[in-house]
């Protein structure tokens, strides 16, 4: 017997009403919620989240949150959990990890309240729902998990998966997505009134109303866009999965320089073809080769001041500090303060308010460099535009890392669709370092440029590695794609279609040529719709930096947006037609 039908009828109503919203925010798909057992865990199915109808409202919510946070993290993946079936120990030490990664994850969202079980040295220890698997079973020390976040019942937990094959499911939903739609959530009835959420009207002017419009859609709308290689005139379940991340499914064994061999780990991705009208699914292999050490003195020294002025107002994000000498909000806790120093007849601070200022960094940009063998044809403003490109991705990685931002500096070449190689001279988390110069300097011209499969694999680093909302993938490039059977109108095709994947991920992109002879018609084909724009020299550029940064992040925001109205609408149409 379900343990549901235990609990009475109009308890089940009202815990449904009360939490199936906020649960299907959370967790990015629609999620029931049920009373269980009296008694007994919360616990999960993967479609409904079944908590103790007898206990206090805000146990309730800390249970709903926490499972919700479960299915949005990916932590009730059948095909991770099956391995834990009969494995009671194990379960309860991968539901600690996954836990407070899960919360950890989205603890700029989430109710204070519950944020506040969360341990965050537990959850650095975890990157995915795999590796907590690896360490359940193994022999580490894993505290165990607060009583909140329940249970987890591997043979119980079956629907996830299903519901991804149907078009459903958290992985149907970008988790920015799911944030925006929480962030809205907590602009219109604030943090603190999540358990009252009944109170509003759910008539279209409540809260409940315009959450229900904005994680639903319209039932009547469908894909906006132009036809073309830009964006596709509907969404399909081929032209949703093309922006999912490379996956390391690729392993060959290669010769290193002292005869031992080495393994060597690519990302595959699609191309598209656009005299079909289709993808090729797993055409493109991209290699992450370590870079070579070079000469320094090569890289000129730039000054990078002018750009670190045009680039600060950029990637802020919106901070509440307190104790202010002004503000829109009064600070509690300063007041207090305040009051309990004039009681004492004591010099009191006044700077008693909550004032919103722009100040936390929240960009992360990806330096794409190209270095085909057309990069090292000769410039109009002297030398080889190999040499104003490295210039020009020197000066922006040391401005953007002097600022605050996350940035990241690859190489990119290709020899044929089965070897795009990619060289990371700076990853995010590492420092601008005199390695990174040297690296920089071992960079030669050389091979083809498969643009499009170098703009996915940055793409789909930002996505996993960028760690900030705003995403943005600079493109340095003359602009001439060309490689064995890439050439023409199907290059220029696919690196539009890259470009556009990307921006329907939230990702902005940017495409600088820097002293290239290419003409702007060349470049307005292959960059399509994206930002960019042709200097001659690496000195032009700072002047400009500024509002083409600006007009990338616009423009992704925009395409995420619309991209969310598609996708809404689709999965509307998807639950009617499956009656449910």
């Amino acid at each position: 017997m379900n343990s549901a039908t235990k609990v009475p009828v109009d308890a089940q109503v009202d815990i449904g009403n009360r939490y199936a919203l906020l649960a299907s925010a959370i967790s990015g798909r629609p999620l029931e919620v049920a009373g269980g057992d009296p008694g007994r865990p919360a616990w999960s199915d993967g479609r409904t989240v079944f908590i103790n109808a007898e206990s206090a409202a805000q146990t309730q919510l800390q249970c709903v949150v926490i499972q919700a946070s479960l299915i949005y993290a990916g932590s009730l993946e059948p095909r991770v959990l099956h391995k834990l079936a009969r494995k009671p120990s194990a379960t309860r030490r991968y539901l600690s990890l996954e836990g407070h990664r899960a919360l950890t994850a989205l603890s700029d969202l989430l109710p204070t309240t519950v944020v506040s079980v969360a341990d965050p040295m537990t959850a650095q220890r975890t990157e995915s729902p795999q590796s907590s698997l690896i360490l359940a079973i193994g022999s580490e020390d894993i505290p165990d998990p607060p009583a909140s976040f329940g249970v987890i019942r591997p043979r119980h937990v079956g629907i996830v998966g299903d519901e991804r094959i149907d078009g459903l499911g958290g992985a149907h939903v970008p988790p920015r997505e799911r944030q925006a739609v929480l962030r809205e959530l907590e602009d219109d009835i604030g943090e603190g009134a999540i358990v009252d959420i009944l109170a509003s009207p759910v008539g279209g002017g409540g809260p409940i109303g315009r959450l229900l419009k904005r994680l639903l859609g319209d039932a009547r709308s469908s894909g906006a866009g132009s036809p073309g290689t830009d964006a596709p005139t509907r969404l399909t379940r081929s032209s949703n999965s093309v922006s999912r991340l490379g996956s390391p499914t690729m392993r060959r064994l290669a010769v290193s320089k002292d005869g031992s061999l080495d393994v060597i780990r690519g990302f595959v991705y699609p191309e598209w073809n656009v005299h079909l009208r289709s993808y090729r699914p797993e055409w493109c292999t991209v290699v992450e080769l370590e870079p070579e050490d070079g000469d320094r003195s090569r890289i000129p020294a730039g000054n990078t001041r002018s750009l670190r002025r045009a680039l600060a107002r950029l990637g802020t994000e919106v901070e509440r500090q307190r104790r202010q000498p002004q503000g829109e909000d009064l600070d509690l806790d300063a007041a207090v303060d305040f009051y309990v120093e004039v009681r004492a007849h004591s010099f009191p601070d006044e700077d008693v308010y909550i004032e919103s200022q722009r100040s936390r960094r929240d960009l992360s940009v990806l330096v794409l460099l190209d270095i085909s063998g057309s990069a090292g044809e000769s410039s109009g403003s002297g030398g080889i535009v190999h040499d104003h490109q490295v210039s020009a991705a020197a000066d922006l990685t040391a401005a953007l890392h002097q600022v605050g931002d996350r940035v990241a500096l690859y190489g990119f070449r290709s020899q044929g669709r089965s070897a795009v190689h990619v060289y990371p001279v700076k990853r995010f988390d590492d420092t601008v370092s005199t390695l990174t110069e040297s690296r920089l300097g071992g960079l030669r011209p050389g091979g083809f440029t498969r643009l499009g499969a170098a703009i996915r694999h940055g793409a789909s680093t930002l996505e996993r590695q960028g760690g900030t909302g705003r995403r943005l993938l600079v493109v340095l490039s003359d602009g001439f794609a060309y490689d064995h059977g890439y050439e023409g109108s199907y290059g220029e095709a696919d690196a539009r279609r890259a470009l556009s994947e990307a921006r329907h991920q939230g990702i902005g992109c940017l495409c600088l040529s820097i002293a290239s002879t290419t003409d702007a018609e060349a470049l307005r084909r292959v960059f399509g719709t994206a930002a960019y724009a042709a200097f001659g020299s690496t000195d032009l550029m700072a002047s400009a930096i500024g509002p083409l940064f600006r007009a990338a992040l616009g423009t992704a925001e925009v395409q995420r947006r619309r991209s969310e109205r598609v996708t809404r609408s689709t999965e509307l149409l998807s639950i009617e037609r499956s009656g449910t």
